[in-house]
């Protein structure tokens, strides 16, 4: 089985995967942190997060390890004379800003792609095009929406912030990421403007069910 969560950002697809693995008993996988953990290693070394040649050479000697659990994934730098952890330094504002231009790359969305389609299901895949690009057959398929205030309040609620200029932030990432953000046509699309967590996570569970 294979459960793909797609949605716009700080729709909460991150949590509500890890519900929905929670529940099923099995892994969720977070597409977004191979992204964020690329855009950290491009932020660190300097290179242009536009330059896509520059990062698949940066990424081919920083060996990365995304690490799927029910409960959270954590992603890991293995170089053999420095390994160390990148999860909590890949959710920082500086990523949150520059992670867009990096995954709008043909070829950076390829290199991830690529990753997710080598694990072995069953798992929830969580990210933004999981439902059409990367496992187009996966029989369960939601796409999370909700307005920008509500996802400010939400992502504010979690990290420091001002709840104006992250409303305006997500709005200009809804912007560039248009041709990632859009629902696979056999998709169940969700609101979760008014809905709690357990809600969006018993939505999802319904369709899963509807579609054993």
């Amino acid at each position: 089985m294979i459960v793909t969560i797609d949605g716009v950002a700080a729709s909460g697809k991150s949590s509500v995967a890890s519900g929905v693995a929670s529940a099923l008993s099995i892994p969720y996988v977070s597409s977004g942190l191979l992204y964020r953990a690329a855009t950290l290693l491009a932020l660190e070394a300097g290179t242009s997060l536009s330059d896509a040649p520059a990062l698949l050479s940066l990424l081919g000697a920083a060996p990365l390890r995304l690490e799927p659990l029910a409960g959270g994934n954590r992603i890991y730098l293995d170089t053999p004379d420095c390994p160390r952890e990148l999860t909590a330094d890949a959710h920082t504002s500086a990523v949150d800003a520059g992670v867009s231009a990096l995954a709008q790359l043909p070829q950076l969305r390829e290199w991830v792609n690529a990753r997710l389609r080598a694990l072995t299901p069953p798992f929830v895949a969580e990210g933004r095009d999981m439902g059409t690009a990367v496992f187009p057959q996966a029989r369960a398929k939601f796409f999370l929406v909700a307005s920008p205030r509500v996802r400010a309040l939400r992502r504010v609620k979690e990290r420091v912030g001002d709840v104006e200029a992250v409303e305006q932030a997500l709005i200009a990432r809804d912007e560039q990421d248009q041709l990632q953000s859009h629902p696979a046509a056999d998709a169940q699309i969700i609101d979760t403007s008014d809905l709690d967590l357990a809600g969006v996570i018993a939505a999802v569970m319904a369709g899963v069910q509807e579609r054993a």
